[in-house]
């Protein structure tokens, strides 16, 4: 163990700063890709899902129908339309308190995943590096647990 400690210390600082901050940035953007999802729901703003959701989005939710789960799919228009409508007036949420939690998990050269905690519940998601921009590619999510 004592002989490998060194090199694993050189190779961490041999990575050259340009791919460190190549990591970093590409972070950043994940976290503002699902920042953007969140909150072109609670601002009534679809130039933000324009920005951060790839036009073949595939997903799917699960709700609490009284005492029971129901699921429902939710297609890229789907999600536009109802970012023009979910949150108008502010009738759900301010949008300056409302809860949003964005947990970054993984970032790849290509792909990335993610969680957004929002208002109405979980969203966990796929998102993919295309032409240089992270897009979300994909989400499953469900409303709050019972008891939440």
């Amino acid at each position: 163990m004592r002989r490998l400690a060194p090199v694993l210390l050189a190779l961490l600082f041999a990575a050259p700063p340009a791919v460190l901050a190549q990591s970093a940035a590409d972070r950043a953007a994940v976290r503002q890709a699902a920042l953007d999802y969140v909150e072109a729901l609670y601002e009534v703003d679809t130039t933000r899902v324009v920005r951060s959701v790839h036009p073949a989005l595939t997903k799917y939710g699960y709700y609490r129908a009284e005492r029971t789960y129901r699921g429902a799919p939710m297609t890229y228009d789907e999600l536009k339309q109802l970012a023009q409508r979910w949150n108008r007036d502010q009738r759900r949420v301010d949008p300056e308190t409302a809860l949003k939690e964005v947990v970054v998990f993984d970032v790849l050269d290509k792909t990335a995943s993610a969680k957004v905690v929002a208002h109405w519940g979980v969203d966990y998601m796929h998102l993919a590096k295309v032409d240089g921009r992270w897009l979300i590619r994909n989400i499953l999510w469900q409303s709050p647990p019972p008891g939440d």
